[in-house]
């Protein structure tokens, strides 16, 4: 069987400002002309198809040509809810839209029941877990203290349970949106850190064939059969170094994989120069950037005249503008959000506790700064659902 893996496809978000519908429906051509061309049994969509809750109508009608034009080539898909995505919202009309093969899957009581497809080898059962965000799914998993790693374990157990009673041979894919242990994480993917931990190990997925990944951004393979598609686009200059692609994997009569890429359509190329503005203009080997989407970052030690003005004369497509200049890191006018940077929410709150009163929280402190950032976060999570 030959599986199309693709996820995050974040439909309505801009980059930088910029409106990516345009780039995000030649992408959805492309994944159908993929389909149709190599000759592809199945679509799976990992997560975040929507880059929020509530979506605007523009990528509503997008999806919903997708949702058409997947189902015209009568090729089944299956797709799960991410952590952007309000799983309720995607999971409307479920029942009716699976009639025309169309499988999404957003409810997490229902991960052990797969969707079940036929090749000339056999059954192929797809399980999709759509994102579980820890603390409003414990209940329904029994477990006791949230996190990823054990309400992620308790729905591949339901899986694992559900697969010992099908027919010896039948083979496995688990849809799935989290963060893996030795993925590589860009700055457009949201956190999803709970007590202090985002990944979980690859193990949690032992026992299937196949884990189809979504949430990190880049395309990348943890093992031979557990891999992250990546967004089909970038999202974040972060991404400049991105090969953006969906994998074309080959499921045979044993279950062994093959997986190959296909690369995906590049709006834009992405590049990030870094220099004085005298430096970035006059520099030759900067030519092949011109026409690229550009994230500036000056050095110079006295911020210049007009400098985005400037910089467009030569780099008509600069979206970003950051001024770092040159100085030993003790300088006293490093900036704030230098000192900041690559920290974690949970690491300046404890930086700031340690400010005020001259020594850091205890680890007793540190729990409940991490419990308060969870409880947070969730009431956030609730919040979107409910909206």
């Amino acid at each position: 069987m030959r599986i199309l893996h693709t996820s995050d496809w974040h439909l309505g978000r801009a980059f930088h400002r910029v409106n990516m519908l345009g780039a995000q429906a030649e992408f959805i051509g492309h994944l159908v002309t993929t389909v149709r061309d190599h000759g592809v049994d199945a679509v799976v969509v990992s997560g975040d198809v929507y880059d929020r809750a509530v979506p605007p109508l523009a990528a509503v009608e997008l999806f919903d040509d997708a949702l058409h034009r997947l189902a015209d080539l009568g090729v089944p898909t299956v797709m799960i809810s991410g952590n952007h995505d309000s799983a309720r919202r995607l999971g409307v009309g479920a029942g009716l839209i699976g009639r025309a093969g169309i499988h999404l899957r957003t409810d997490p009581a229902a991960c052990g029941t797969p969707v079940v497809l036929r090749d000339d080898f056999g059954d192929v059962a797809f399980y999709g877990l759509p994102y579980l965000e820890p603390a409003l799914v414990k209940g329904e998993f029994g477990v006791d203290k949230p996190g990823h790693e054990a309400v992620l374990a308790a729905a591949m157990d339901r899986v694992r349970a559900d697969l010992a009673t099908r027919a010896r041979g039948t083979r496995s894919v688990a849809l799935a949106h989290a963060f893996v242990t030795g993925g590589e994480a860009s700055d457009s993917e949201r956190d999803i850190t709970v007590g202090g931990v985002a990944a979980v190990p690859a193990g949690v997925f032992d026992g299937v064939d196949y884990a189809a990944l979504g949430h990190l951004h880049g395309c990348q393979t943890i093992t031979e059969r557990v891999r992250y598609s990546g967004s089909p686009l970038p999202y974040s200059f972060s991404e400049a170094d991105h090969r953006k692609s969906v994998w074309l994997v080959d499921l045979d009569a044993d279950g062994a994989v093959t997986a190959e890429r296909v690369d995906c359509p590049v709006p834009r190329a992405l590049a990030r120069i870094r220099g004085t503005l005298e430096e970035l203009l006059a520099d030759p080997a900067l030519t092949r950037h011109e026409e690229a989407w550009v994230e500036a970052t000056l050095t110079d030690a006295v911020r210049p005249a007009d400098p985005m003005a400037r910089l467009a004369e030569r780099f008509p497509h600069t979206l970003s503008l950051a001024f770092d200049p040159d100085r030993a890191p003790d300088d006293p006018d490093v900036s704030y959000a230098r000192r900041l940077a690559g920290r974690s929410d949970q690491e300046i709150a404890e930086d700031f506790v340690g400010h005020v009163r001259g020594a850091g929280p205890d680890e007793h402190e540190q729990g409940v700064l991490r419990d308060a950032f969870d409880t947070v976060r969730a009431d956030e999570a609730v919040r979107e659902v409910a909206r």
